[in-house]
């Protein structure tokens, strides 16, 4: 509240000092009382031009919106313009505040992996992060103002942004090749809209493979199980000889070795992708590694192939035993199902220049087309189904050697050709190498 007492009380004292001095100089003329009244008027007048100068200097001082201190130091328009200028930097405190608080939240927006898309009443953007930008493939500041609708044409995005009031997400194909994207849209404020994306390509691959895997798993058991369910119901209804008897339960036998097999597989990849990666202070012989494999693949070929292994290497590897074995294990089967009678089948090491190794498995069999390649360590996948139910194989055996290499830090390299062979080759760090002691079974010091 402005004190407007004071301020009668000045002009008075103004008038009376004006008058006062006025009659004094009026009586040294013989005219006192027409002094008094001038010398009244001349200093109110100039009491008002003062205040009137101070008033105009606050008001260029609001004016201008100056960042230096409220002019005049006394008096009453001092001190409404002390006043007002500790209201505008409270004021301007507390916008600084909102500003420094409004930037963290869209800071911590933009920190998000989901994208948000705000939409005025007219599906316009008016604001994007830079998710919501690269998930629906925009520009953040260039697309602002421009109708959704017409940048993303993807009809289920456009029927979703129009109904607007639905609780569940809608799984669209994004813009951007090969990315899909979850999208919500929640009405917010005055005819606005909240649009909400996620990546869920890596979820919705996920669920795709589960969905494939638990198909397969169901095909690859129900093929044995109706085969063993023909046999039971044979041997449960029809007399059978001893020889067609012997027949029928050693296919029932082969059958049930088949999903013992499938059903092993299963065990080990499920341990692979549950367990902790192998340590680098457990070391394994390589040439006791190639020894066994070897051993076990020619009792697999029976004299049907020549297998020759490489000379004695005196190198170790760390890792876990059973997943080496296992992975080199599974190239020499493959190598021997697959190659036909007479073929050739041989183990190779080699150092390479950075000091990491590598161990191949080469065959000269038919070879693989070059579009199977990048598909063939997917589970269950076959280049030829029917031969591979044939010659045994569960579909699962090259996925487990590259789970086996991913956890020891390596790689599996697959090169092949019609009509020239195949070449599996398993791509060891330096890390994990090392070399044996003449007088130890193992070693810790790295080559």
């Amino acid at each position: 509240m402005i004190a407007w007492l004071p301020r009668l009380v000045v002009a008075l004292l103004v008038l009376v000092a004006g008058g006062t001095a006025g009659h004094w100089a009026g009586a040294s003329v013989g005219a006192p009382m027409a002094g008094l009244c001038a010398g009244a008027v001349l200093a109110l007048s100039a009491w008002l031009v003062a205040d009137e100068w101070r008033v105009q200097r606050l008001m260029r001082w609001l004016h201008t919106a100056s960042e230096t201190e409220a002019p005049g130091r006394v008096g009453l328009w001092a001190d409404m313009g002390y006043r007002i200028e500790r209201e505008l930097r409270v004021r301007e405190q507390a916008l600084a505040d909102e500003r420094e608080r409004l930037a963290q939240f869209l800071s911590g927006i933009e920190a998000s992996p989901n994208g948000v898309l705000l939409l005025d009443a007219e599906d316009q953007i008016a604001w994007c992060s830079r998710v919501a930008a690269e998930h629906l493939g925009l520009d953040a500041r260039r697309d602002l103002l421009q109708p959704i609708t017409n940048l993303v044409r993807n009809p289920d995005f456009v029927a979703c942004v129009k109904a607007s009031a639905g609780d569940e997400a809608v799984v669209i194909a994004s813009p951007v090749p090969g990315t899909t994207l979850s999208v919500l849209v929640r009405r917010h404020g005055a005819g606005q809209k909240l649009v909400l994306t996620q990546d869920v390509t890596e979820r919705h691959r996920l669920e795709t493979m589960r969905r494939d895997f638990v198909a397969n798993v169901s095909h690859e058991i129900r093929t044995p199980l109706t085969v063993l369910a023909g046999f039971v119901e044979t041997m449960a209804s029809l007399p059978l000889s001893d020889t067609e008897r012997r027949r029928v339960l050693a296919l029932m036998q082969e059958q049930t070795t088949r999903m013992q097999v499938l059903v092993a597989d299963l065990l080990t990849l499920s341990q692979l992708e549950g367990s902790p990666r192998p340590t680098v202070d457990r070391w394994v012989s390589l040439d006791a590694l190639v020894r066994r494999a070897m051993g076990d693949a020619r009792g697999l070929s029976k004299g049907r192939h020549g297998l020759v292994a490489p000379a004695d290497t005196h190198l170790l590897i760390a890792g876990a035993e059973s997943e080496l074995q296992s992975a080199l294990g599974n190239l020499l089967s493959n190598a021997v199902r697959y190659t036909p009678e007479g073929g050739r089948i041989e183990v190779r090491w080699r150092r390479l220049g950075d000091g990491s190794g590598s161990l191949s498995v080469v065959d000269n069999g038919p070879g693989i087309a070059r579009e199977h390649l990048p598909r063939l360590t997917e589970r269950f996948y076959r280049v030829d189904g029917s031969r591979s139910r044939e010659t045994g194989g569960t579909g699962l055996g090259l996925s487990i050697v590259k789970h086996v290499m991913q956890r020891h830090g390596g790689e599996l390299q697959i090169d092949s050709e019609p009509g020239r062979g195949s070449s599996f080759t398993l791509h060891l760090p330096s890390v994990r190498l090392g070399t044996e002691q003449p007088t130890a079974l193992s070693a810790d010091t790295p080559a």
